[in-house]
């Protein structure tokens, strides 16, 4: 193995940067009343998500955990939540978190992700304080963030309807304007596709996609929007076509976070994946009342790489996954 790579990949200059956008992220919160917390790395549960994959390791030690799996978070998402219900109020995090298979320009398997939640808060008005600060970084109007439903960036990048057209419009669109060499009879995948292919490069000014198909809420409530559809309330900010974050009006509703648990199971199961434990501990949190909120993750290290007009993700990182 060759070792001559033993240097920084990221240059002083952005490392230093990083130190700063810290502070600027800590200070953002400081002034609005917001609490930091620090949730473990490891946890006895993982995502059911199908399309996310954990890592994980194997405890050893004193205790009825000796020998069983713990997994690396993909998001601090449900130990915040967990905090919330116990009364915590408004809260942020910097953390780091861990994402199996996903390397590339704009990927780690590793990366920093800035996650806060706003008890009080509905998507609309968490939006215009993720604006505020995404602003603040990259030294913009937050006024020039634009709004576009989901489905008439669909109709304005690829005249198609996502709620009206059929999977087989779908699949022929995705097929006759990409190299395509696989089938999949899940609707979502072939939107997701449309979505990351099609029209991520054309959003190219700070824009926010909002009213998602309710098939794709996660863990976000679901309303009917001005057509009758029915849409999550949930929002991705995109800047010179990078996602840089994910938020939510929050689902509160314990027996429904359940059953959309056991719908990921589900469909991991019928793709032949590992399945994975449901958080108990998430669902006793909601089912004891977590508050009416919205909360958001932030992608760090894509912001500072557009901060700092990098291309690569591996510029704004000291140690890469290969150079680790």
């Amino acid at each position: 193995m060759n070792f001559s790579d033993w240097q920084p990949a990221a240059s002083v200059v952005n490392l230093r940067r990083r130190a700063q956008l810290y502070a600027d992220i800590r200070r953002f919160f400081a002034t609005r009343d917001v609490l930091e917390v620090e949730t473990p790395v490891l946890s006895q549960a993982a995502v059911t998500d199908p399309f996310l994959v954990p890592m994980f390791t194997d405890y050893a030690g004193p205790g009825d955990l000796n020998g069983k799996p713990l997994f690396l978070q993909t998001s601090p998402e449900y130990p915040m939540k967990r905090l919330l219900a116990a009364g915590s109020g408004a809260i942020y995090q910097l953390a780091k978190v861990f994402r199996n298979g996903e390397l590339g320009d704009r990927h780690n398997p590793e990366f920093t992700m800035l996650e806060w939640y706003r008890p009080g808060f509905d998507d609309a008005r968490l939006m215009d304080e993720v604006a505020e600060l995404v602003a603040g970084v990259l030294e913009m109007d937050p006024a020039s963030i634009q709004r576009l439903s989901y489905r008439d960036a669909f109709l304005r990048y690829l005249d198609i309807d996502p709620f009206r057209a059929s999977l087989a419009e779908l699949q022929d669109l995705a097929r006759q304007r990409l190299d395509l060499q696989f089938d999949d009879e899940r609707r979502d995948s072939w939107l997701e596709l449309l979505m990351s292919h099609l029209i991520e490069p054309h959003l190219t000014m700070p824009t926010f996609i909002v009213d998602y198909p309710a098939s794709q809420a996660a863990l976000a409530r679901v309303a009917l929007d001005d057509e009758g559809n029915a849409v999550a309330r949930r929002f991705e900010l995109y800047v010179e076509g990078l996602e840089l974050c994910n938020g939510y009006y929050e689902l509160t509703d314990a027996d429904e976070q359940r059953r959309r648990f056991e719908a990921d199971s589900a469909c991991r199961r019928q793709r032949q994946l590992p399945d994975h434990p449901a958080d108990q501990r998430l669902l006793a949190a909601l089912g004891a009342g977590m508050p009416d909120c919205a909360g958001v993750a932030l992608g760090v290290d894509r912001l500072l790489m557009l901060a700092c007009r990098s291309e690569r993700l591996e510029q704004v990182l000291a140690f890469p996954l290969p150079r680790a």
